[in-house]
């Protein structure tokens, strides 16, 4: 969406003031406890995560009339369809991850707003609910809490934005391998390629039981699918070129959307779609979040998949692409020599006396459900200081982070960093460069609460072990050969 009010170039400030009316926008974020962003990187860049919300609201006569079940109007919605968009810090590359809706995870605290209702934290829901606690900066925290990952927008639409932007895209090419009907969403298409818009988008994008398995996993490969070429089309930029066409795409973006206070104007959507442009199509990776059926529900719900779920929000966190992930190995003292950020010698490969070393630690273990470990820094402080690292110090400001980091914060550095990192532990991906600290800074995180090593992954026995992730699964925006297996029972 946010692609097509930036194809809408130079308007006039009355145009643009009737699209900002179009727009909906509520809070980001309902939770008690946010995460903090990362830091810029070398060149003063950081990552973009934006949450995508598909709600089944049937709050209009409209929505009632696409949606169908009557009975459930008077009800709050759920979100239908939740996808990350994860944009690289260089913008070179989009990682976007797809968590199917009945995927049963924490849904934290949360207040509404408008009502002011205070919800409870649930253990265990699945994630499409979260809507239903106070609208969508509940899902948001609810994406924080499963992830770790730092959200920084949201987008949401319901059923009839939907329609409206595919017929003002005016047609996204798909392909099934067999005749699919389906009666649950009406969709109803001939083995091969075709051309959809409209109300039948809508049913692509809804379809559950037409696709492989008929289950939900099988819908968010078909929405992959889908959004793959609609960002093709749009990259193209045969939707982009007539006037009328691109005021009919600018009102139905406008109007579809419900956005966070931060990104609800025309003006920062198309800064937002100006940063989607530069990222090359064949840069875009969407993949499902790896998942196991559940172990409570195994016929009707999912949980993330031990190892492989993490890995791939781990990648995400440091921002590290799909098709170029790094290694994860715990630093090696041989290392600890250092390396620029180009992989060659720094300038200063030595480590400076441990005595001499100014060092920062801060506690960042508490999340959006549990509270800080008290006294967590000050643990660390007296280890490090064990060690030799007299001038370790602990940085009281409070801070909440997902994943342990050691940040330094110019390239001479690093050799110190790395000696440090040697000294707890500390895998490598928890080693950055950061313009943003002003000495070396260890943020503890929520994944070491507790000792003076950083834990090595255990395996649980209940569950086996962990797998790794099969990035392989995922499909490149620039793929326009895959044709969507049909479920056998949906075939006409």
């Amino acid at each position: 969406m946010a692609l097509l009010v930036a194809g809408l170039g130079v308007a006039t400030w009355l145009y643009v003031r009737d699209l900002n009316d179009n727009i909906d926008r509520q809070d980001l974020h309902l939770g008690e406890h946010r995460l903090e962003k990362p830091p810029p990187n070398a060149d003063g860049q950081t990552p973009l995560n934006i949450l995508l919300v598909g709600s089944d609201a049937r709050d209009s006569e409209e929505n009632l009339r696409l949606g169908g079940a009557r009975h459930t109007a008077d009800g709050p919605p759920i979100a239908d369809v939740q996808m990350l968009l994860h944009i690289s810090a260089d913008r070179s590359n989009m990682t976007v991850i797809s968590v199917p809706r009945d995927t049963r995870v924490t849904i934290p605290a949360c207040t509404d707003p408008a009502t002011g209702e205070q919800y409870p934290t649930v253990e265990s829901d699945t994630i499409n609910h979260s809507l239903q606690r106070g609208g969508p900066g509940c899902t948001v925290a609810t994406w924080e809490e499963l992830t770790g990952i730092p959200i920084d927008h949201f987008m949401m639409v319901d059923f009839a934005g939907v329609v409206s932007m595919a017929d003002a895209v005016g047609g996204v090419p798909v392909c099934v391998d067999a005749n699919v009907h389906d009666p649950k969403s009406g969709l109803r298409l001939s083995a091969g390629e075709s051309v959809i818009r409209g109300e039948q988008a809508l049913q692509w994008l809804r379809t559950r039981y037409g696709f492989e398995d008929g289950s939900d996993i099988g819908r968010t490969r078909g929405q992959h699918v889908y959004l793959g070429s609609m960002v093709r089309e749009l990259q193209a930029g045969a939707r982009l070129t007539d006037p009328g066409k691109l005021n009919a795409l600018a009102n139905a973006a406008t109007r579809a959307l419900t956005v966070d206070q931060e990104l609800g104007s025309v003006t920062r959507l198309y800064e937002l779609g100006e940063d989607l442009r530069r990222v090359p199509t064949e840069r875009i990776n969407m993949i499902t979040m790896p998942w196991i059926p559940d172990p409570m529900n195994p016929s009707a719900h999912v949980v993330p998949e031990p190892g492989a779920a993490e890995e791939l929000f781990a990648l995400v966190r440091e921002d590290v692409a799909l098709d170029d992930r790094d290694g994860d190995s715990v630093v090696d003292p041989e290392d600890a020599a250092g390396t620029g950020t180009d992989g060659e010698p720094s300038a200063n490969p030595t480590t400076a006396p441990r005595e001499t070393l100014p060092l920062a630690v801060r506690n960042g273990t508490g999340s959006v459900t549990m509270p800080p470990v008290n006294g967590r820094a000050t643990e660390l402080v007296e280890v490090l200081r064990e060690a030799g690292f007299a001038l370790a110090v602990v940085d009281e400001r409070p801070i909440s982070q997902a994943d342990t980091a050691l940040s330094y914060p110019t390239d001479d550095r690093r050799a110190d960093a790395l000696a440090i990192a040697e000294e707890l532990g500390l895998p490598m991906r928890s080693v950055r460069i950061s313009p943003s600290v002003e000495a070396i800074t260890l943020v503890i995180g929520t994944d070491w609460r507790e000792g003076g090593s950083y834990p090595v992954p255990v395996d649980d026995p209940e569950i086996g072990e962990p797998n790794e992730l099969d990035s392989s699964q995922a499909l490149s925006a620039d793929d326009d050969g895959t044709c969507m297996t049909v479920n056998p029972r949906a075939v006409w």
